[in-house]
């Protein structure tokens, strides 16, 4: 696989389709909106933001990387989804948003072009949407500075991701569009960490995300069975 063909046509024309509602909260992306305070406190806990360049990996239409940004990083977010790009940069001016730049780029050929020059990067909700995720992480790994940290989040591929995150998210609830995820694509924590270790990231803290659909509420736990994070840091 070369470094710019790790990608998945289907997922990026799916997100493209829904680009101009990135914004919107009340949208399909309403829980990206609702989780993001609950991951940008605890990046920014295990390493503070404020003037450090950032790089998000898979940043859609920015709703990290701008949060990121407002905490005073220098931050740039990369997609191949031209759409949510725009949706991005337009957001952006919009709200005027210093600190973000975006640029249509794969993790794996901005490795190639810029190794070692980040000193955070986050790779959030992506990597059960490409046909290769250890290749990322290996990007993601390539990019770090020594002592830098990086962070994941995806869904576990467990019975009960599938009952809660597939059936109950995008069946039940209708919280997401039917489709958005593929059991088979959905990664253990196992396979992640030892996706990192290959990539020689040293794994620090992994957390779950728990969601109570009466209140609305999500909350950062010890329980990874469905939604969940890790950070890793470069030796």
């Amino acid at each position: 696989m070369s470094i710019t063909d790790n990608f998945d046509p289907a997922e990026l024309a799916k997100f493209s389709d829904l680009a101009h509602r990135w914004w919107d909260k009340d949208s399909e992306f309403r829980p990206l909106h609702e989780i993001n305070p609950l991951r940008l406190d605890w990046i920014n806990g295990l390493t503070a933001l404020k003037g450090q360049r950032v790089l998000d990996v898979g940043c859609g239409g920015g709703i990290l990387a701008d949060s990121m940004a407002r905490k005073g990083a220098h931050v740039l977010g990369i997609d191949l989804a031209t759409k949510a790009l725009r949706v991005a940069q337009l957001h952006a001016l919009e709200a005027q948003t210093d600190g973000v730049q975006y640029r249509e780029i794969s993790a794996e050929a901005l490795a190639a072009e810029q190794p070692g020059s980040f000193d955070v990067v986050t790779c959030m909700e992506m990597l059960e949407h490409v046909p290769d995720p250890s290749s990322v992480v290996k990007a993601c790994a390539a990019l770090v500075k020594p002592g830098g940290y990086v962070f994941f989040s995806t869904i576990n591929r467990s019975a009960k991701a599938f009952l809660l995150a597939i059936v109950g998210a995008e069946y039940v609830l209708n919280m997401l569009p039917r489709g958005t995820h593929e059991y088979a694509k959905l990664i253990k924590p196992s396979e992640l960490a030892r996706y990192c270790r290959a990539a020689e990231l040293d794994l620090r803290q992994s957390k779950g995300m728990e969601y109570n659909p009466l209140t609305r509420h999500y909350w950062l736990s010890a329980d990874t069975s469905v939604n969940y994070l890790i950070a890793t840091r470069k030796a």
